[in-house]
């Protein structure tokens, strides 16, 4: 049964909603949410378990957010506050207006404001801005026992407990333990007997999409975050690499569909917003396109001589465009996930000349038995004209495709802005270039 109409089917004691709450899903309480008034908003939440409470806002938008604070009392707010994450804290106070963030940062004890403005120094596009103050260190010096007895009072006070880190007198990073490790040695070994001394972490300014790749390669549940000088400033846990993950693809995908701007939710976005989104790529787009107006206009003769060739056009420039939309895919995947880098150019640009030959043969010959064989018909050496001139014009679109973002990546760019619609754009200016001087080669027209 759906969350509204169970609240609206009768009046439940709370201890029946606290309830039914605890067990119901937080995805199936995010999709009634839209359809419950502000009173059943402030009904559901106050009955939610705590961490159910924390979670639930964190996957609200902005402006859900903004109202559903403006709704608590400053008590609700304030115990509310206290089960979240001080990385959580900082990036709600970055998403809400300044009202709502006055209210909240009134509400807040003195150490979560401590860890709120330490965490508000960096840039939320870096490691730092997404890591969390709250981990466990301890000394080399100290036992095995003596560790033991740390992490027990301290584990809940921090997110994870997989990894204990190790640090000298001036807060630097000189090893891990993992939880494991510490519970199998035996209580009088010393700590740094048994940390690992080679620790993998990543500078403060590290954009947060290389933090995320530098995590998911070496499989870790946290990563620690490091100044200049070494010392450790938090840890990046795996569900904010999650979070990270998602809304890099959310750009990129945005990107290559030809959509400027940040990841926001759709239903979030108003109708200006999108406009704002989409309009300023699809002028691009469109003054791009006009130059298939002038290579028209140049091969006008052609054309006039063999109309055949104006019919077999569209096929031409969207096989083109789909081929070297093909490698682009291709190539940002592998660069995104490095499994292919700009130092191995020559080898996918010789692996990309023969599948583009390849699959050009391929296409060729299938348009040249279609164009011959199936209305409206053309001649044999009419069919050549346009076998061949797709042959040419998809392995040309596969090496272009493979090879410009490896190129926008070398020059220190993001590879999707080649996405497919401009991609496509390119190619067929460069497509019909092809297909028309080919057609007055072989047809001497």
């Amino acid at each position: 049964m759906k969350l509204y109409e169970q609240l609206r089917k009768e009046e439940m004691p709370g201890s029946d909603l606290k309830e039914f709450l605890a067990q119901l899903p937080l995805t199936d309480i995010l999709d009634s949410w839209s359809s419950l008034t502000a009173e059943e908003h402030l009904q559901v939440f106050l009955n939610l378990p705590t961490d159910t409470k924390v979670d639930l806002v964190n996957e609200l938008s902005p402006p859900e957010q903004e109202h559903l604070i403006g709704l608590l009392s400053e008590q609700h707010i304030r115990a509310f506050l206290e089960g979240m994450e001080p990385d959580d804290v900082a990036d709600f106070m970055q998403a809400v207006n300044p009202e709502v963030r006055k209210a909240v940062w009134d509400n807040l004890s003195e150490e979560a404001k401590r860890e709120t403005l330490f965490l508000l120094r960096f840039d939320e596009d870096d490691a730092a801005g997404i890591m969390t103050p709250r981990y466990l260190a301890v000394r080399s010096s100290i036992s095995v026992s003596q560790a033991m007895n740390f992490v027990r009072k301290n584990v809940e006070n921090v997110e994870t407990v997989y990894y204990i880190y190790v640090i000298d007198e001036t807060k630097r990073l000189t090893g891990v333990i993992s939880i494991k490790d510490l519970l199998s040695a035996k209580d009088q070994a010393l700590v740094r007997d048994i940390m690992e001394t080679q620790v993998i972490s990543v500078l403060d300014e590290t954009d947060q999409e290389e933090a995320a790749r530098i995590l998911e390669t070496y499989d870790l549940i946290a990563l620690p975050v490091v100044d200049a000088y070494h010392r450790l400033l938090g840890i990046i846990t795996f569900d904010d690499v999650i979070d990270v993950i998602r809304e890099e693809h959310t750009e990129d995908t945005y990107r290559m569909g030809a959509i400027g701007g940040t990841a926001t939710r759709y239903l979030d976005t108003s109708v200006f917003g999108l406009v704002k989104k989409r309009v300023p790529w699809l002028i691009i787009l469109l003054l791009v396109g006009t130059i298939t107006t002038n290579v028209l206009h140049h091969y006008e003769s052609i054309i006039l001589g063999a109309a055949f060739l104006f019919m077999f056009m569209p096929v031409i420039i969207q096989t083109g465009g789909n081929s070297g939309g093909q490698s682009a895919t291709l190539m940002i995947r592998g660069l995104a996930t490095e499994e292919i880098h700009t130092r191995d150019f020559w080898r996918i640009l010789l692996k990309e000349l023969v599948v583009g030959l390849l699959m050009g043969i391929i296409t060729g010959a299938v348009i040249l038995l279609r164009s011959y064989v199936l209305p409206p018909g053309v001649t044999i050496y009419q069919a050549l004209t346009i076998g061949l001139s797709l042959t040419f014009v998809v392995l040309f679109s596969t090496v272009v495709g493979a090879c410009a973002p490896l190129i926008i990546r070398r020059l220190g760019f993001d590879p999707t802005v080649m996405s497919t619609p401009l991609m496509a754009t390119l190619i067929d200016v460069c497509g019909l270039t092809i297909y028309f001087e080919i057609a007055r080669t072989l047809l001497n027209l």
